[in-house]
Order: C-alpha cells, then sequence, then structure tokens
C-alpha cells in the first residue's frame, strides 16, 4: 500500500474537521444534501459525457494504483539485465532460452525470447515500443477521467451556489433566511473545491507520477535488451543502464552485482 496516498487523504480530512473544531462550529452547518447531491452527481454526469463507459467502468482499478502500486526496484532491474548480459557473453545467446521461463518481468521475458528467436534488432525495438506506448495510452485514460473529475467537481460547485443564491433571492421577504441561505450556496463551491483538490486533482497526478516512473523502468529494459542482443559487454551494458538512475543507486547497484 502506498503510504504517502493514504496519509495525505486522511490528514487532508483530519485538518478540516479540526479547524471546524477549533473556530468552534458545528458540524451540521457544514452538511447540505442538496448541495453534495449537485456537485457529486453533477459533476460524475459531466465525467460520463466525457468518456465510454467502458473507460468509466475501469476507474475503480486506475484508482487503486494510487493506493496499491509496486514500484520497480530499478537496481535489481539492472542487476538481472547484467546477469543476462554475462550468461549471453559467456555461453552464446541461445544460453538464454532455458532463463526466460524463470523471469518474472513479462516485458523483459518478451524482449529475451525475440533476441533468442533471433527477431532483427529493429523488430525487438519496434516491438518493445510499441508495448510501451500501450501501457502509456492506457495510463494516460485512467489519468485523464481523474483530471476530467477535478475540473468538473470545482464547475458544479460553482452551479449549485448559482442556483443556491437564486432560491436565496426568491427569499428576499424573509431577512430571517438570507445569511442560512447563502450559507448553504457557499457549501457547493466548498464541496466541489474539496473534491477536486483533495481527491481527483492528487490521485491523477499519483497515476501521472507512478506511470512517468513504470516508463523510465520499461525504457531501461529496452536499452539493456538492445545491448544484449548486440553482444555489447555486461560492464558496457551495467554503466549505459546506471545513467537512469541517481549515483547514490549506482553505488549501491554495483556492489550487488
Amino acid at each position: 500500500m502506498d503510504i504517502s496516498t493514504v496519509v495525505g487523504l486522511i490528514l487532508g480530512v483530519v485538518v478540516m474537521i479540526v479547524s471546524i473544531m477549533l473556530a468552534g462550529a458545528s458540524f451540521g452547518a457544514f452538511i447540505d444534501y442538496p448541495s453534495l447531491m449537485v456537485v457529486m452527481v453533477g459533476g460524475t454526469a459531466a465525467v460520463m459525457v466525457s468518456f465510454p463507459l467502458s473507460d468509466l467502468l475501469s476507474i475503480g482499478k486506475v484508482a487503486k494504483v494510487a493506493f496499491f502500486n509496486k514500484q520497480a526496484n530499478v537496481p535489481k532491474l539492472i542487476e538481472t539485465l547484467v546477469g543476462l548480459a554475462e550468461t549471453a557473453r559467456r555461453d552464446g545467446l541461445l544460453a538464454l532460452e532455458s532463463k526466460v521461463q524463470e523471469i518474472d518481468d513479462t516485458f523483459i521475458a518478451l524482449g529475451i525470447q525475440m533476441a533468442v528467436d533471433g527477431t532483427q534488432p529493429e523488430v525487438i525495438e519496434e516491438v518493445l515500443r510499441t508495448e510501451v506506448d500501450a501501457v502509456a495510452a492506457r495510463h494516460r485514460d485512467g489519468k485523464s477521467i481523474l483530471d476530467q473529475g477535478g475540473r468538473m467537481a470545482p464547475a458544479f460547485g460553482m452551479i449549485g451556489t448559482l442556483m443556491g443564491l437564486v432560491i436565496m433571492l426568491g427569499n428576499m421577504d424573509d431577512p430571517a433566511a438570507i445569511g442560512p441561505g447563502m450559507a448553504v450556496a457557499l457549501l457547493t463551491t466548498m464541496y466541489g473545491a474539496v473534491v477536486a483538490n483533495l481527491f481527483c486533482i492528487p490521485l491523477a497526478d499519483k497515476l501521472g507520477f507512478i506511470n512517468k516512473r513504470e516508463l523510465a523502468a520499461m525504457e531501461i529494459v529496452i536499452q539493456g535488451i538492445m545491448g544484449i542482443q548486440s553482444g555489447d559487454n555486461p560492464r558496457v551494458i551495467e554503466q549505459k543502464l546506471n545513467t537512469f538512475i541517481p549515483p547514490k543507486l549506482r553505488a549501491g547497484s554495483q556492489e550487488a552485482a
């Protein structure tokens, strides 16, 4: 589980609750079901108009990635690729065929299998990069749904506020109702801001960060596979792949290798 995601969301909710308590306000004053309905249902409706239903049904899996994501261990990844390069250098490229079944990373296994099968280098790179593009497209589609939710929630918060103002102005003959009416009208703006800035936008940014890390790891694999296929020296491959990671991690990778 991604602790920063969970802690961040909890902290955001807690700070609002504590602020209300310190101000001595009533929690009931911040609860208005019609306003909440305008923001949540209205925002959801707008997102549904923007995307196909098949994509919307996968939003649960997409959002789950922000809470449960297994980031690639890049130094370990480099160590694996260097080990495969050493085997290919010592025993020949065909010796890697017996190791394909032992490789947990399906992307590495795909590249090694094509190399063992004698596939042309440009074809290997094209296939691997097509796989990278497909992964990026899937991640981009999921992120865009949350981004759209982040845009729609404040918009419907404003719509709800305008609706509340119209209702309030219709009761101008009752001065006592103006204050509470204004408070209710402003609640929809608050709901929209909270949904967008605490949930939708941060989760979308987290997905973007995870996607960036995953694509970087896939690029390392591509460079490693191409080096193995061309018969490069394992040390040269290691040095090339180490340029993708910070120096402090390079030392750990070299020691592990």
